[in-house]
């Protein structure tokens, strides 16, 4: 559809510079610790720059150990293996250390979440999302420990950074005997009852992804406060060298440590994180303003109990102002209705006008590859919640970019609106 001569959109113009969703914000910093390490010549898995960004996240997570790796994703995969052995030991060599073993599963997140589990040979059971904050249900929770009561491991993310109902998943887990997989890698300085996020697993986890808050264009890091824990992390993490004057291995290992250069980028990134949240929450706040009389709300979060880092703006459209749309796996239809609108509208609409937004995470349940595997609900009353699923279907990430000024953001507003006329 031709939404630059559409009559909604009359007198808007295409950004000359593209509205990113949430692109790196380099401040200059970044340069003279990279710089530094080219000077020394620590370009390696090795150096001050890695030394020093490990205990600064450490510090302001308020965990003991930070471990820098070369993606949230390595972090995970460690973190689900570390609390796996914990579990049921060390496995046979050629075998992964949740073979036969059943996990549960943030449900909508992104992928990255979940694959780690297979990578281990263990089996993913979903769980629901609620509405409040559009993650893990505690209630779904419950419900998938009476079905699966011998399951030990719980792998959960919070959203968008908004915390998760943290405290309640605690304490069901704490019932059940099973170990917690924090996935913080959104929420990095989002805080629940005052506590950093990153703080609560029995591991956790954090990314730099380069379209996070903080970014390195790469890395990760692993938490925890246990000095045995960090130490097996870090062997993991160099191909599991032991201590010999050659290179004997007898355990699986892996290439995953973050490089100096890397951590460099964090070093100069990390004095900005507080001034990024801000920055994110003025543009979650004007959205929440510039679309107050729409149809829609906004991401939610627990006012009372936890502060987001409002990483990316999410719209959630009203189910009577949503017109007639339908999706498959890869494509999408919508028909045009005036006073209704969709999210697939609204993202073709904003890419035609040179801004970039995304879908919600499609849930884990739905995606192809892990469509066989069990997905767990809440119940209310006899009415079945399948959350994930409902605001994957009416929800949109908004340009979130930390550098969008004012009036850029008031045009993408503008557009959103005219979807709707």
């Amino acid at each position: 559809m031709d939404y630059i001569n559409d009559p909604r959109f009359q007198g808007l113009k295409p950004f000359e510079n593209k509205i990113w969703l949430s692109s790196p914000t380099m401040h200059g910093d970044e340069q003279k610790w990279v710089d530094e390490a080219i000077r020394t010549n620590w370009v390696s898995t090795v150096g001050e720059n890695i030394n020093v960004i490990e205990e600064q996240v450490a510090g302001i997570v308020g965990r003991k150990y930070a471990l820098a790796l070369a993606s949230g994703t390595a972090a995970l995969h460690l973190a689900i293996r570390l609390c796996a052995e914990k579990l049921y030991g060390q496995p046979p060599a050629g075998q992964g250390s949740l073979a036969g073993k059943k996990v549960f599963a943030s449900n909508m997140t992104f992928a990255a979440t979940v694959n780690p589990i297979c990578y281990e040979g263990g089996t993913p059971v979903f769980i629901d999302s609620e509405y409040e904050t559009w993650n893990m249900d505690p209630k779904a929770l419950e419900k998938a420990f009476k079905k699966y009561p011998d399951v030990k491991l719980i792998v959960m993310a919070h959203l968008y950074g908004s915390p998760a109902k943290i405290d309640a998943i605690r304490k069901i887990a704490d019932r059940h005997g099973a170990l917690i997989v924090e996935d913080a890698a959104e929420s990095f300085g989002a805080s629940f009852q005052g506590a950093q996020t990153g703080s609560f697993g029995d591991v956790s986890i954090l990314s730099g992804n380069g379209n996070k808050i903080i970014t390195g264009s790469s890395g990760g890091f692993l938490l925890t406060d246990s000095e045995e824990d960090a130490s097996r992390v870090r062997k993991w993490s160099t191909q599991s060298r032991e201590a010999a004057p050659w290179y004997q291995h007898e355990e699986m290992g892996y290439n995953y440590r973050m490089s100096n250069i890397i951590a460099g980028i964090l070093r100069g990134q990390l004095p900005y994180l507080e001034e990024h949240i801000e920055q994110k929450r003025q543009i979650y706040r004007r959205y929440k303003e510039g679309l107050k009389d729409l149809p829609v709300t906004m991401n939610p979060f627990d006012e009372k109990n936890s502060k987001p880092n409002y990483w990316l703006s999410c719209m959630l459209i009203d189910p009577k102002a949503m017109c007639r749309t339908v999706r498959g796996d890869k494509d999408e239809l919508w028909i045009s209705e005036q006073g209704t609108s969709c999210p697939g509208e609204i993202l073709a609409a904003l890419k035609s006008y040179n801004a970039e937004g995304r879908p919600i995470w499609k849930p884990m349940y739905l995606q192809p590859i892990y469509r066989n595997q069990d997905f767990v609900v809440a119940v209310k009353g006899q009415k079945v919640l399948d959350v994930g699923a409902d605001v994957f279907r009416r929800g949109v990430c908004l340009p979130s970019d930390n550098k969008m000024t004012k009036e850029e953001q008031e045009k993408v507003i503008r557009i959103v609106r005219s979807c709707f006329e």
